[in-house]
């Protein structure tokens, strides 16, 4: 496991291609967060492994709001929410056509999608991949808004933690767009 920080970021154009195939931890405009590239399945089912979370559905952090256009189902109801991102949001929406491997979400053919108010999300653009985005812990623990409070079988098992000190945030708000009108879940 390596420590990077963002200016190591900044200045090491290989970083980014390194990260395209690790599981990392970031941070966020509200936690640390587990992530790897969203469309590819082992890395996926690693951190199912690492979270002991067989089935829960992860959200996923897009590289380009267009997407959401281009791959989920969308109206005049789920474009005012989207007009929110970036921001401390997770959206629902009904994925029209599969854009990450089919166990980020195993059950209802919906995804969360975040963008979040963060220096590191220019990095994940320059991926041009959705990410995965789940807290940082152990399925059902506490988050974590610093790297030292990360679990040592985590850390363990992941390759790269993009520190950035402590944040100050809490997990982003729920907002479900597949049903009839909008559920708001503070988190």
């Amino acid at each position: 496991m390596r420590i990077i920080n963002k200016d190591e970021l900044k200045h090491d154009a290989k970083l980014i291609n390194e990260l395209k195939k690790s599981i990392f931890v970031y941070p966020t405009d509200t936690i640390y967060g587990i992530g790897c590239d969203a469309t590819n399945e082992e890395l996926v089912k690693k951190i199912r492994e690492i979270k002991r979370n067989p089935t829960h559905p992860f959200s996923i952090i897009i590289p380009n709001k267009n997407m959401i256009y281009e791959y989920c189902e969308t109206n005049e109801k789920t474009k005012e929410h989207v007009d929110k991102l970036p921001g401390p949001y997770t959206l629902i929406l009904k994925v029209k056509k599969k854009f990450f491997a089919p166990n980020v979400n195993l059950k209802d053919g919906t995804i969360g999608i975040r963008i979040p108010v963060h220096w590191f999300y220019k990095y994940i653009k320059k991926m041009k991949v959705p990410v995965i985005t789940t807290s940082a812990n152990i399925s059902g623990g506490d988050v974590m808004t610093n790297i030292e409070d990360l679990d040592t079988d985590i850390k363990n098992k992941v390759q790269f933690i993009i520190n950035d000190g402590e944040l100050k945030g809490r997990p982003s708000t729920l907002i479900n767009l597949t049903k009839e009108g909008v559920a708001v879940k503070e988190r």
